[in-house]
């Protein structure tokens, strides 16, 4: 298939105070959620100057990205666009029409399968493309890479590192909690998310050689009485804090692909806050963000498509399927009618 560029895909967020309630205002659009709860969120952008680093951070993967494909090819260019902030994905597929692009591949910023992390982007390209008309490029997803050894490898890093914060003696002691954003059960029975967490999860702790780890959730919002994914990450660390075994944390937000406010709010401080009142240690490692094998991995992504490289991934579940099905991960709104 030839592709005349790649398009990096993502969620977006505000870079000033004055951004923050626009931005709040498109990511609950159409959602029931009540003004006080959107003021509510909004104030943990206050804590951080109005600002979500991610825009920056998918900043300097698209820069590097774009070295890679450079230096090695294929000789594609990079563009890039959100969900919900500028640079907002219509006017990034203008570009991109301005620009001759015909046909271009999709990287979108979650390495798992749900309706949020996947689906919708596929929503939200579709409306772009309606929005920009006739000469508006196709858009070919990326599969997603979970299991990708070069996305498993710096994970691996980035979890010794944190480990060798703690010192040598209580290192081995330490639990090790895999962090990822919670979705409605209704929404988790419909796609392999939460498999998928557990592999990759399973993965980085056989690479480190640990015999024990944990899975948290995280971020969850919605109505109270609406199951979603458990445990929720402080639960689990208040259940350590009362069983009083536990002197050291690692929390891996593997779910996630670059530091954000759900990362530095629900752990960096609320998490935090919670293990000092428990009398337990917490280091908080890092994400792989640009971290030059995980740009590697990209590029051998888009070689898949283009070049029919063979397909890598580590463990038991295999690679993802390269082009998703048209009923793939529903939002779990609706149960799909089952056949009689």
């Amino acid at each position: 298939m030839q592709y005349d560029a790649i398009l990096v895909v993502s969620f977006g967020g505000p870079e000033g105070p004055d951004d923050v309630i626009p931005f709040l205002e498109n990511v609950l659009r159409g959602k029931d959620v009540p003004r006080e709860r959107m003021l509510a969120v909004a104030r943990h952008y206050d804590h951080f100057g109005g600002v979500s680093p991610l825009n920056a951070q998918n900043r300097v993967l698209v820069a590097a990205l774009q070295r890679e494909l450079e230096a090695h090819g294929p000789q594609l260019p990079v563009f890039w666009g959100n969900r919900n902030f500028h640079p907002l994905l219509p006017a990034t597929l203008e570009q991109m029409a301005n620009a001759g692009v015909h046909r271009a591949l999709a990287l979108f910023t979650s390495a798992y399968s749900s309706y949020s992390s996947c689906r919708q982007y596929r929503e939200d390209i579709q409306r772009a493309q309606e929005i920009v008309g006739s000469k508006a490029p196709q858009i070919d997803k990326l599969r997603v890479f979970f299991n990708h050894p070069l996305f498993i490898g710096p994970l691996i890093e980035r979890v010794r590192e944190a480990l060798e914060e703690i010192p040598a003696d209580r290192r081995s002691a330490a639990r090790v909690i895999y962090t990822a954003h919670s979705i409605p059960i209704s929404m988790a029975d419909n796609c392999r998310y939460a498999a998928q967490l557990a592999e990759a999860s399973r993965l980085v702790s056989e690479g480190l050689g640990l015999s024990r780890f944990e899975i948290a959730y995280q971020s969850r919002s919605g109505r109270p009485e609406q199951p979603w994914l458990e445990p929720d990450i402080g639960d689990l660390l208040r259940t350590l804090g009362a069983a009083g075994e536990t002197r050291d944390v690692v929390v891996v937000p593997i779910g996630f692909l670059s530091d954000h406010i759900e990362i530095l709010w629900d752990l960096d401080t609320e998490a935090r806050e919670l293990c000092d009142e428990l009398g337990i240690n917490m280091v908080r490692a890092g994400t792989v963000g640009s971290h030059p094998d995980f740009v590697r991995m990209i590029r051998e992504l888009i070689l898949e498509r283009t070049a029919d490289a063979p397909q890598r991934w580590l463990g038991d579940l295999g690679p993802s399927h390269d082009v998703c099905p048209v009923d793939c991960c529903p939002s779990g709104a609706r149960r799909p009618m089952r056949p009689e």
